[in-house]
C-alpha cells in the first residue's frame, strides 16, 4: 500500500512537493484554502483586464539550466511555452533622454558612457560587479543519504561564481541605493539608481537583479501566474494526486511525537507523512502548542516581510510604444502610511495581449515596504476604501504626467494591499518574499524538527529571500527528506 502524505497548502511549493511526491509513489493529498491553486503566484481579472499579481520574471527561464529541468519536471514549462525576455530591461526618462538597463550588460556600459564620460570609473566598475553576478545560480543537490535515479552533481564553476558573487553581495550588503547614487556625477545615472525597486533593500539586489538578466534568466513565460500554475496543477492530478480546494488544514494531530493526520474542514484526514508548505511564519495554528527549534526561532526572529501594494490600470488606448518596465518620478511624493515613495515601477503590459483586449493596456505599479499595520488599522477604523481612493486618485494624477494618452481612458484601477494577500493567500503580513536585509542567512533552514516525525517543511519563506525558484526548490528537498526517511527512491530529473 503507497505511503500517504497530505500537503499544507495549493502554491508553488505545495504543488511542486505533490509533484515530486506523486512520482516518488507516494499517495499525495494537497490541502488549499482558496478555490484555486498558485499562492502569492497569481493573477486575477476586473472586467476586461487581467491583472498580474504574482510572477514578473522567473527565474529558471533558461532552456538548459538547472532549474528550468527542475519547472520542466514539474510540468510548468515546456517547449509550447514561450519565454519573453524585455529589452531594455527597465527605463527612465530624465528630462526627455531614456536611461536604460539592459540584459545585455555591455550594450549598459556603452549607453552609460557615452551619456556621461565623467564616470567612467563607477559605470565599469558597477557593470564589472553584474558580470561577477551573472554565473550564479541556485544549486541542485541531492540530500546525503537518498537514494536517486539520477545524481545531481553542482559544476564546480558555480563554486566560483558563488564566491566571486558573494564578494560583491558582502560589500555592498548595507550600501543603499542613495548612498551609491552619490558615486556618480551624472543627475540622470543618480535618478536610475535611486529609482531602483526594492524598498529599504540596498544597491545588492540590483547587482543580483541586473546578474540574472544578464545570464539570460528572468525571462516571462507567456500568460504569466495562472497558466504556470495550472500547467502543475493539471500535472499533478495526471500522476493521481489530489487536490483539494476551498479546504482549510485547522490542525495537525500528532500521535507519540509523530503526525498520523489533519484535521481540514472539520474532517480527520489519516496521513504517514504531512509537508506543511504554507507560509513558515504563520503555521503555529496547525500545532497544539507552537512549535520550537533553533532555526525557526531565527527564522521568527530575522524575517522582515517584503509587502508591496499593487495599484493595475486597465485602459482604454494603446502603450506598445512605451516600455514593458519603466520608472517613474513622482512629482508631487505618494505616501502610503509612513511610506514615502518618489518613484514607482511600472510593467507595461500592453504588448502581451493576455492581459487586456486590442487596443487596450494594462499598467501595475509596485509601492514596495511594509505597510501591512496602516492597511490594518484602516480597515479597522472603516477608512480602508477612503485610503484607495486617495490612492487611486494621486497615482493616476501621476501617470497621466508620464502618460498622458492615458488620460480620461481609466476603464478600471485595482489595488491589492497586503491586506489582499493576506486574506487570500494566507501569508504573513501579506508579504510575498522576505526582505534581504543586512546579515540575513540565504542558505536554507532545515526542513524537519526534532522529536517530531513525520512533519517537513517547504515554502518560499524557508530559503530567503523568497520567491519562485526557492518555493520550488524547498520542497524538493522536502520530499527528498521524506523519501530517505521512508527508504523510497527519489526520481529525479532528467
Amino acid at each position: 500500500m503507497k505511503k500517504r502524505v497530505i500537503i499544507i497548502g495549493g502554491g508553488v511549493s505545495g504543488l511542486s512537493a505533490g509533484i515530486y511526491a506523486q512520482k516518488c509513489g507516494f499517495d499525495a493529498t494537497i490541502l488549499e484554502s482558496h478555490n484555486i491553486p498558485g499562492g502569492n503566484c497569481t493573477a486575477w481579472k476586473r472586467k476586461d483586464y487581467l491583472f498580474e499579481g504574482g510572477m514578473h520574471w522567473l527565474g529558471g527561464s533558461k532552456k538548459g539550466s538547472d532549474l528550468n529541468k527542475l519547472w520542466r519536471h514539474t510540468g510548468a514549462l515546456d517547449d509550447s511555452v514561450k519565454i519573453h525576455y524585455n529589452e531594455p530591461y527597465l527605463e527612465i526618462q530624465y528630462e526627455g533622454t531614456p536611461i536604460r538597463f539592459y540584459r545585455d550588460v555591455e550594450r549598459t556600459e556603452k549607453e552609460f558612457l557615452a551619456l556621461s564620460p565623467a564616470d567612467k570609473k563607477e559605470i565599469k566598475s558597477l557593470c564589472n560587479y553584474i558580470r561577477k553576478m551573472k554565473g550564479l545560480s541556485m544549486p541542485v543537490t541531492d540530500l546525503k543519504g537518498v537514494k536517486v535515479t539520477k545524481k545531481s552533481h553542482p559544476p564546480l564553476s558555480l563554486l566560483f561564481a558563488a564566491i566571486r558573487a558573494g564578494g560583491v553581495m558582502r560589500r555592498f550588503s548595507s550600501v543603499s541605493k542613495e548612498e551609491y547614487a552619490k558615486r556618480f556625477s551624472h543627475p540622470g545615472l543618480q535618478e536610475l539608481i535611486k529609482a531602483l525597486p526594492g524598498g529599504k533593500q540596498g544597491i545588492a539586489a540590483m547587482f543580483l537583479t541586473m546578474g540574472t538578466a544578464a545570464a539570460g534568466e528572468g525571462g516571462f513565460p507567456e500568460g504569466g501566474s495562472l497558466p504556470f500554475v495550472e500547467r502543475m496543477a493539471q500535472t499533478f492530478q495526471t500522476l493521481g494526486g489530489n487536490l483539494l480546494l476551498n479546504t482549510r488544514a485547522e490542525r495537525v494531530v500528532t500521535k507519540n511525537g509523530k503526525a498520523v493526520a489533519v484535521i481540514a474542514n472539520g474532517n480527520h484526514l489519516e496521513t504517514d507523512a504531512v509537508i506543511v508548505a504554507s507560509d513558515t511564519m504563520q503555521m503555529d495554528h496547525l500545532f497544539d502548542t507552537p512549535l520550537h527549534a533553533s532555526w525557526l526561532d531565527k527564522m521568527r526572529k530575522n524575517t522582515k516581510p517584503t509587502a508591496t501594494t499593487f495599484i493595475s490600470l486597465g485602459v482604454s488606448t494603446n502603450l506598445t510604444t512605451y516600455p514593458e518596465r519603466l520608472l517613474i518620478k513622482l512629482d508631487p511624493h505618494i505616501s502610503i502610511a509612513d511610506q514615502k515613495y518618489d518613484y514607482a515601477l511600472v510593467d507595461n503590459y500592453a504588448k502581451n495581449k493576455t492581459y487586456s483586449p486590442e487596443e487596450k493596456s494594462v499598467l501595475t505599479l509596485h509601492f514596495i515596504g511594509d505597510t501591512y499595520a496602516f492597511w490594518k488599522t484602516a480597515k479597522e477604523s472603516g477608512h480602508y476604501k477612503d485610503e484607495k481612493i486617495r490612492l487611486e486618485a494621486e497615482v493616476i494624477s501621476a501617470i497621466e504626467k508620464q502618460i498622458p494618452e492615458i488620460a480620461g481612458k481609466v476603464e478600471v484601477c485595482d489595488i491589492a494591499t497586503p491586506l489582499t494577500y493576506e486574506r487570500y493567500c494566507d501569508t504573513w503580513k501579506g508579504s510575498w518574499m522576505t526582505d534581504l536585509t543586512s546579515g540575513l542567512s540565504l542558505n536554507p533552514y532545515p526542513p524537519k524538527i526534532d522529536n517530531l516525525q513525520g512533519v517537513y517543511f517547504s515554502g518560499q519563506r524557508m530559503m530567503p529571500p523568497g520567491g519562485l525558484p526557492p518555493a520550488l526548490l524547498t520542497a524538493r528537498i522536502a520530499v527528498q527528506h521524506l523519501c530517505r526517511d521512508t527508504g523510497t527512491v527519489f526520481v529525479s530529473e532528467e
